[in-house]
């Protein structure tokens, strides 16, 4: 796991380091942090606990560092957890050095990103532990993020214990209400998106009815999502395509539900709050020595 997340840190790094400037950009404006700057000269040091309030999982130790390498080289961040790691209220999670008015310039914004992140994972994780007592539901996330966030919101899901649902419009194909009543029916929107396509991306029809789950068996696609439909509803489309398609299940999925629709046997659950609504998750960086 270590080795992937790695792979996907080094490949977000560009959009990470927009994403940064940015924060930078709204948070320094013109003049800077115009309060450290007055109150340490440029030669004093020191140095810093980044300290977790609660329990949950850690994310988004990269972007901490790339924080303050951003705004100062010579900042020196050494984590004693790693992304991925159970913390416990009170842990000491990084240790950081430097020029001490750097270190507090850089505090808020750096902290902001780990909160939002490791928000995300954590609340990922209950929604696995959630769906994993029932059965081998994977939880997934959704196109639900925060503009310029996607990526690495999914990162954090992804460390969270879910997996990720596509992308982007562009990495498959998911044929929604909109599409099925502007084409007429199922079978004329896969068709459509057949002649466009070929067999270049997998297909998956959001299905409303048991009728239209028996439409889009027959139109041959690789997952049906039944959306926003009865235990029993669900219950009885699994039944029916059991075998055929792979089956995810959607629409205002809280923790309560999953473990009940988990128990029906679908393969997937897709779940918007894992990344539009995480509490954020609470860090401390407190000062242990200014020179």
């Amino acid at each position: 796991m270590r080795s992937r997340m790695k792979s996907l840190q080094e490949m977000y790094q560009r959009e990470l380091d927009a994403l940064i400037s940015l924060a930078l950009e709204e948070d320094l404006g013109e003049e800077g942090d115009v309060t450290s700057k007055a109150v340490f000269p440029p030669e004093a040091e020191g140095a810093a606990r980044v300290v977790s309030k609660g329990e949950g999982i850690l994310a988004g130790d990269f972007v901490f560092e790339r924080v303050f390498r951003k705004i100062n080289e010579r900042i020196s961040v050494s984590f004693l957890r790693q992304d991925g790691d159970v913390l416990s209220r009170g842990d000491v999670v990084a240790e950081l050095s430097g020029p001490m008015a750097d270190l507090l310039t850089g505090e808020r914004i750096a902290l902001n990103f780990l909160a939002f992140l490791s928000g995300i994972a954590t609340y990922t994780s209950k929604f696995v532990k959630e769906a994993g007592k029932s059965g081998h539901t994977v939880i997934l996330d959704t196109r639900k993020t925060l503009p310029g966030f996607r990526r690495l919101s999914k990162y954090a899901v992804r460390i969270g214990g879910g997996e990720n649902h596509r992308m982007g419009l562009y990495d498959m194909v998911l044929i929604k209400d909109n599409h099925i009543d502007g084409a007429g029916s199922i079978t004329k929107a896969v068709e459509r998106v057949r002649e466009r396509w070929g067999d270049r991306f997998k297909i998956e029809v959001e299905c409303r009815t048991v009728e239209e789950v028996e439409e889009a068996l027959g139109a041959g696609v690789h997952i049906i999502m039944l959306d926003n439909m009865s235990p029993s509803e669900m219950e009885e489309s699994i039944r029916r395509g059991r075998g055929k398609v792979l089956f995810e299940c959607s629409g205002d999925m809280d923790l309560p539900k999953i473990a009940e629709v988990s128990k029906l046997g679908v393969d997937y659950i897709s779940v918007g709050r894992i990344t539009h609504s995480a509490p954020a998750f609470d860090f401390s960086m407190k000062v242990v020595a200014a020179g």
